[in-house]
């Protein structure tokens, strides 16, 4: 990749395109964002009039050929991540896809062959990946502070008003769980090492069009240490991490809060005696941390990358995994 400022090209008018990208890169100068396609280009055009000097391209294509794009950003429904990274690798363009990466492990298969034969990186975008949260939390487990760690709970509920366009189409890649999972997994394989033994996947697939409004997966990390995941389509919003110990227990609220502005994330802890404690870390935005972060990925050694690729391939194969079997439940 050329050194100096990258220069980003966005696939997809979307809201998350402009709250992840677009406004980090204008506040921070970080990366410079050249222009956008969408399948409709009308929308590009809207989007791009209101950002100068960002330009529409007629389709996608038109973009993916444009020689000063150094990097494609990928906001589209998630069956279409696949088909649309395929296209940038071969285009010669490193790839930013929002999370999920991808919907399973053949897709996951191409990317990474076709990456390896055009020489470029593929990142999933999880925003609230290498938080001094997750480092705090990883010292908890392995120095033993609390005991050992007993389980993880997590819960994910987003607005109902959410369940709508692709997230109520099962064949697009919505529902719950691909909505949730990246999060989730990604907190595990930070903060402690992720070897499961066994996964479950439950959901009574009730949602519009029998896409996964609810869903509950748990994976079984060995030596009675369980990690559980309950996300939903709600009424009420929530993120929450929650680690239990055998001496004492740490609580997490809000954990993408800083998703919408700079905000302090802390972990609040609860020793068996009724010791309370809270280890704070300095506010942050997680749209550019993630933006500071796109350089330290796309110039990292081979052994640095083998790793955040090898993290990528894990989460990818225990979505499909839990996925699955959360569909074999059901038929049965």
């Amino acid at each position: 990749m050329k050194k100096g400022m990258l220069t980003i090209g966005l696939l997809g008018a979307t809201f998350i395109a402009e709250k992840a990208i677009i406004l980090p890169a204008r506040s921070r100068g970080l990366v410079t964002v050249r222009g956008i396609a969408a399948s409709d280009y009308a929308r590009a055009q809207a989007l791009a009039t209101r950002y100068p000097p960002m330009i529409a391209y007629e389709d996608y294509d038109s973009l993916l050929r444009d020689p000063a794009i150094d990097i494609a950003y990928i906001s589209l429904h998630n069956a279409a991540h696949a088909m649309m990274a395929l296209d940038a690798i071969h285009a010669g363009k490193h790839v930013i896809v929002e999370k999920p990466l991808c919907l399973g492990r053949r897709e996951w298969h191409a990317i990474q062959q076709a990456s390896q034969t055009k020489r470029v990186k593929v990142i999933e975008a999880v925003m609230c990946a290498e938080h001094p949260w997750q480092s705090s939390v990883s010292s908890l487990i392995s120095g033993q502070r609390l005991g050992t760690l007993e389980s993880v709970h997590t819960t994910i509920s987003f607005s109902l008003s959410a369940l709508r366009g692709y997230r109520c189409r099962p064949e697009l890649g919505g529902g719950a769980f691909l909505d949730s999972a990246s999060y989730w997994l990604q907190m595990l394989q930070a903060t402690l090492p992720l070897h499961p033994v066994g996964i479950v996947g439950h959901s009574t697939f009730s949602g519009p069009n029998g896409v996964d409004q609810e869903f509950q997966a748990s994976i079984d990390l060995g030596n009675g240490c369980h990690a559980e995941l309950n996300c939903r389509f709600s009424d009420n919003y929530e993120a929450s991490h929650e680690w239990r110990f055998s001496h004492g227990l740490v609580r997490l609220h809000n954990f993408l809060l800083p998703a919408t502005a700079s905000f302090p994330v802390n972990l609040h802890v609860t020793y068996r005696n009724g010791t309370r404690e809270v280890i704070t870390h300095p506010a942050s935005y997680y749209y550019e941390d993630q933006l500071r972060r796109i350089e330290g990925y796309y110039s990292a050694d081979l052994a640095e990358w083998k790793n955040t690729e090898c993290h990528q391939a894990q989460r990818v194969s225990l979505m499909e995994d839990i996925y699955l079997a959360a569909l074999m439940h059901k038929i049965r």
